[in-house]
């Protein structure tokens, strides 16, 4: 089955071989669109067809450009450039200010349902380039300042010259299962009533198979077999990669982790169907923006449910 994938779908050319061409930059910034972030939320406006991002003209923003905002190429389409730059410095970019009555400045998880999936990719791009530059000031080698270059994928200490790039840090998803069953988990700080997949961060030294067996096991004490890919999404928050998976256990037993769940438990097939519909009495999970709602779906197709 086809999935639904929030922030996947890349529709921006991100033209990695102009990044070192400071003339073409320069004068592709002075006529490119700018999507300004405040804070981690993007620009959104609105017209009959819904929500988009707040595109604005390179001249509307000039003033973020001369007190030296952070701007990233984003990439091109159709010819026209396109550049992510972090409107923070902005007090009250609603009412004040070169943003004052563009749109709104909306949080990027709850906007993302109501975008295009072009711009919902575009987004995480955005988000996640920005949050990285705004993290890493500093060089990780000798702790001197370091300056954006090639159009903001890569950073340069001012003392020590190394060179630092934005990272992506992968994260293993998967819906487990056996016998019909899938295995669903929540943590502590979960609203209630609200399970869904396991997962964690793949370390070095770890293949993505690796990652998912001793997470599985980790969490809830439960041996993994098989597994098998599924699909990817990129998730902005602050920047991971989220690979998406089917695992077959080979037992049922449960040992919850106590420093890693507060519950797991099997879902029937008919369970996870009423759950993911939305129509248990008291079971919820995640929204459809999470791969792992879609990763349950792609285990109920497997079933033919």
């Amino acid at each position: 089955m086809e999935l639904e994938l929030a922030f996947a779908g890349a529709s921006l050319n991100r033209l990695d071989h102009r990044r070192t061409d400071h003339v073409w930059l320069e004068e592709q910034a002075q006529k490119g669109l700018y999507l300004p972030l405040w804070r981690g939320k993007p620009l959104i406006s609105f017209d009959d067809q819904g929500a988009h991002l707040g595109w604005v003209a390179a001249e509307q923003i000039a003033p973020l450009r001369e007190l030296g905002a952070t701007q990233i190429l984003l990439g091109e389409a159709q010819g026209q450039m396109f550049f992510a730059i972090d409107a923070t410095s902005l007090d009250q970019p609603r009412t004040r200010g070169p943003l004052a009555g563009a749109g709104k400045m909306i949080d990027a998880r709850s906007i993302a349902p109501d975008l295009t999936p072009g711009d919902a990719a575009v987004l995480a791009q955005a988000r996640s380039m920005l949050q990285w530059h705004h993290t890493h000031p500093f060089c990780a080698r000798c702790g001197a300042p370091s300056e954006l270059r090639e159009a903001g994928y890569k950073r340069v200490c001012t003392s020590c010259s190394a060179s630092h790039f934005p990272r992506t840090d992968p994260v293993v998803i998967m819906a487990i299962h056996h016998e019909g069953r899938c295995l669903l988990g929540r943590k502590p700080m979960f609203p209630p009533g609200l399970f869904t997949c396991l997962a964690g961060f793949i370390e070095p030294g770890e293949s993505i198979e690796d990652a998912a067996r001793r997470e599985a096991l980790e969490e809830a004490g439960v041996r993994v077999g098989e597994v098998t890919y599924v699909a990817s999404q990129p998730w902005p928050f602050p920047s991971q990669l989220m690979v998406g998976l089917l695992a077959e256990a080979l037992d049922d037993q449960i040992t919850v982790g106590p420093d890693e769940l507060e519950d797991a438990r099997w879902f029937t097939r008919d369970e996870l169907a009423k759950t993911v519909a939305g129509e248990h009495e008291t079971y919820r999970v995640p929204p459809p923006l999470a791969i792992a709602h879609q990763l349950m779906r792609a285990w109920l197709a497997s079933l033919g449910g």
